[in-house]
């Protein structure tokens, strides 16, 4: 999944007025993200709740519930009225990146409702041990989106921007439709497993999953906050364009310590062996990843990558290379958050991480406003130092939690 990113964005790169293109793209994707952000969790939901026929049913319609909620509200947000004004009265984009920006929302409609449909049924595979399926289904959407930008990069004369959104949808759309094929043989089990015990309430579902949408609203609406600042700061244009290329440049990185929130929940639910050999592991991927990362960030490989592979002018390519730098704590720490919350969602102690979540938005707002406002210094750079800053004070704040 870490791959597409900076496949879009290398796409986005060497078509037409890559710049703007790129900008654009960094304005949309952070808000459908945000449209995404309360269900994308529902996957953690999925794995820690389901267990037979009633709870699967009830979390089902919780799911699809939110799945239609989050599409109205999207389909909301991209009429003209409402999007021109968030774009250019609120962000001061400038009107052509309005609405480049705008176009690329309007195709990345389906994607948060595909993100929960697939998330859901991705739960009960990992649930039952089936992760090889959840990773043929991100093989499929990898190679759907990819022909798709292709295809429409080759016989159409799209912006790049919407041409990295429409792939998205597409590659996104299919993983959701084969995931729920893939997972057929965990719901018919379901379906004939009775409920043992207590039965799952909707009010049980809603005191579970509201902190963990909360965290996720939160965490990815940090993405416009920084687009806000970015687009006020110096070099904004600039810095709008290249934040895509850093972040899914990191993501790749992250995306093993992301990925450790689902995986560990099923894990600390078993004995002390078993936690023990997951807290190796975390800190061995924390390890691995972060020496990778400086092995890249802070040698020619990082400007061999930024222009090489993804495309980026040169002068872009240049004021990428100190927000990469700055970010190579970021993948150790993802890793950290990713065992923290885990640990207490399996403790259904799920209020602290979205108090974590608080603190780490409130301190990259704080940050970016000094940076930006105060000290005058380019946006990416001063994006990147937020960031670290942020999940830092999250890390920092659950910490004795998981001592309680």
């Amino acid at each position: 999944m870490a791959v597409e990113g900076p496949f879009i964005a290398a796409v986005i790169a060497r078509l037409v007025d890559p710049t703007l293109n790129l900008a654009a793209f960094g304005v949309a994707f952070p808000l459908a993200m945000l449209f995404e952000s309360p269900i994308i969790l529902i996957m953690s939901a999925s794995t820690a709740l389901v267990a037979d026929r009633d709870s699967y049913g009830k979390l089902k319609r919780f799911t699809w519930g939110l799945n239609a909620l989050i599409t109205i509200a999207m389909l909301l947000f991209v009429l003209p009225p409402v999007f021109t004004w968030v774009t250019r009265s609120l962000m001061g984009l400038p009107e052509a990146l309005a609405a480049l920006a705008h176009g690329t929302c309007v195709l990345m409609l389906p994607w948060p409702a595909a993100i929960g449909y697939r998330r859901f049924y991705q739960g009960l595979l990992i649930r039952r041990g089936l992760t090889h399926r959840v990773a043929y289904g991100t093989a499929l959407r990898l190679g759907s989106m990819g022909a798709t930008a292709l295809l429409l990069a080759t016989f159409t004369h799209w912006p790049g921007a919407w041409v990295g959104a429409a792939a998205l949808s597409t590659g996104v759309f299919l993983e959701a439709a084969a995931s729920r094929f893939w997972a057929r043989g965990c719901v018919g089990d379901l379906k004939r497993r009775e409920p043992e015990g207590q039965r799952l309430s909707y009010a049980a579902i809603a005191t579970f999953y509201l902190p963990l949408a909360l965290t996720s609203m939160l965490n990815l609406g940090v993405n416009p906050l920084i687009s806000f600042f970015l687009g006020h700061s110096h070099m904004a244009l600039e810095s709008l364009a290249v934040m895509p290329v850093v972040n899914f440049f990191i993501f790749m990185f992250s995306t093993a310590g992301l990925t450790l929130q689902e995986v560990a929940i099923p894990v600390l639910g078993g004995g002390a062996e078993e936690r023990a050999a997951l807290r190796r592991f975390a800190c061995t991927t924390a390890l691995v990843v972060s020496v990778l990362l400086v092995m890249v960030a802070f040698t020619p490989l990082s400007r061999m990558w930024l222009q090489g592979v993804a495309g980026l002018a040169p002068d872009l390519a240049t004021l990428a290379v100190l927000p990469v730098a700055i970010l190579v704590i970021q993948p150790a720490l993802t890793v950290l958050a990713s065992y923290q919350r885990a640990s207490l969602v399996v403790s259904r102690t799920t209020r602290p991480i979205t108090w974590a979540s608080v603190l780490e938005v409130c301190c990259i707002a704080l940050v970016l406003l000094l940076l930006t406002r105060l000290c005058g210094w380019v946006g990416a750079t001063a994006a990147a130092c937020a960031l670290v800053a942020g999940r830092a004070a999250s890390s920092l704040y659950l910490l004795p939690k998981l001592k309680a």
